[in-house]
């Protein structure tokens, strides 16, 4: 897919779901939970062990019917292995210029963290196309979040950390471009006990609170 074909895809879906687990049997329980909850998008963070290898496995698995991309992506070593390994889009908790710089050279999206002002014109400035908005809740969420569409309303964030099914719709007509969404969908705990229904249950949760705001927005 091109970088335009995905930021489409994770502009319809709206969603798109942090994978964190202690192992990576683990891990692609989460994505089969998710994906049959309706998301068909997941970003594998790399401190799932040996996260690039999982990533390999899930693109031979799922690749037809689930976007993957991988977070937590610190380095240019580390965008390479993961981009080595089939991942579709790059997620960073900040800006590493590097990261950038590594999508930029192998015509893949990349997707910094930002939180202040200045670190989203810094962003900008390397040419992201879509900014994760990290640690959205700490700071006020939708609130937080609107105040920023102010000086910059034709730029794409993606808020997340704190967000899930109740503020879903909040954060959307906030100017939320979609919503990164971690242990409130993917729970810990139903992880280790294998109540993946749970897990399914929640994206489905999530899946029609984002349908509902965008029909009624």
């Amino acid at each position: 897919m091109t970088i335009e074909q995905v930021i489409q895809r994770i502009r319809e879906v709206g969603i798109i779901p942090v994978v964190r687990a202690a192992n990576a049997v683990d891990a692609g329980h989460a994505v089969d939970a998710v994906q049959a909850g309706g998301i068909p998008i997941v970003e594998i963070t790399l401190t799932v062990p040996d996260a690039p290898s999982l990533i390999r496995q899930l693109v031979k698995s799922h690749g037809d019917k689930v976007l993957i991309g991988a977070g937590t992506v610190l380095t240019a070593e580390q965008a390479n292995a993961c981009l080595d390994a089939g991942a579709q889009f790059l997620v960073s908790p900040g800006l590493s210029i590097a990261v950038l710089e590594t999508a930029e050279r192998r015509t893949t999206l990349a997707i910094p963290g930002a939180l202040s002002p200045t670190e989203i014109m810094s962003a900008t400035s390397q040419g992201a196309k879509l900014l994760k908005i990290f640690p959205c809740g700490s700071l006020g969420g939708a609130k937080y979040l609107k105040s920023l569409r102010g000086p910059f309303p034709n730029l794409s964030f993606i808020p997340t950390g704190g967000v899930n099914a109740s503020n879903a719709a909040e954060l959307l007509a906030a100017g939320a471009f979609a919503l990164g969404i971690g242990s409130e969908l993917v729970d810990p705990a139903a992880l280790r006990e294998g109540k993946f229904d749970k897990i399914s249950g929640a994206a489905r949760e999530l899946v029609e609170a984002v349908q509902s705001a965008r029909r009624n927005s």
